[in-house]
């Protein structure tokens, strides 16, 4: 249903030259596939996409997925769609909604600069905040614009999400 719901990655707008795509038929099967990839310390991330709130999907396979992760050195962002927030073991957990685009520079009818509403809602050692996210097509790119008030926090935000 992911799938179905929000597309498969586009390959060229990641930063890994190389993807392996696995899908799998069932929440289980995909937290197992996560989890064998976060041990292989060869790959450079793993991305899991799930639909709704799975009864697989619990504290402890969050745990297991944070801890693999930790061990290996090898990113992960688990993705749902339609879901509802519950306890997790992730270290840092986003909302990302769709925001209107920018004004385009050149006519102010068409749309310009993609852009989401970002929230970070819970980080161990972070304060939580929220932040207009534009993606700069032409520089291939984020900008990440804080709101009054936030700028030691989009700073150190910024930092985590460029390492």
């Amino acid at each position: 249903m992911a799938i179905l719901e929000g597309g498969r990655i586009y390959p060229p707008g990641l930063p890994f030259p190389d993807i392996i795509h696995v899908e799998a038929r069932d929440a289980r099967s995909a937290l197992w596939a996560m989890e064998e990839g976060l041990r292989c310390a060869a790959l450079g991330a793993v991305v899991g996409e799930l639909w709704g709130d799975p009864r697989a999907l619990d504290f402890t396979a969050t745990r297991r997925l944070a801890v693999a992760a930790e061990r290996n050195g090898v990113a992960a962002w688990l993705v749902r769609f339609g879901a509802t927030p519950n306890l997790s073991g992730a270290r840092m957990r986003w909302r990302v909604t769709s925001a209107p685009s920018l004004a385009n520079m050149f006519d102010p009818r068409a749309p310009g600069m993609a852009a989401w509403d970002a929230e970070l809602f819970r980080a161990r050692g972070v304060a939580p905040g929220r932040w207009a996210v534009v993606h700069d097509g032409e520089a291939d790119h984020f900008h990440l614009v804080a709101a009054a008030g936030d700028r030691a926090l989009a700073a150190d935000a910024g930092e985590r999400l460029s390492a």
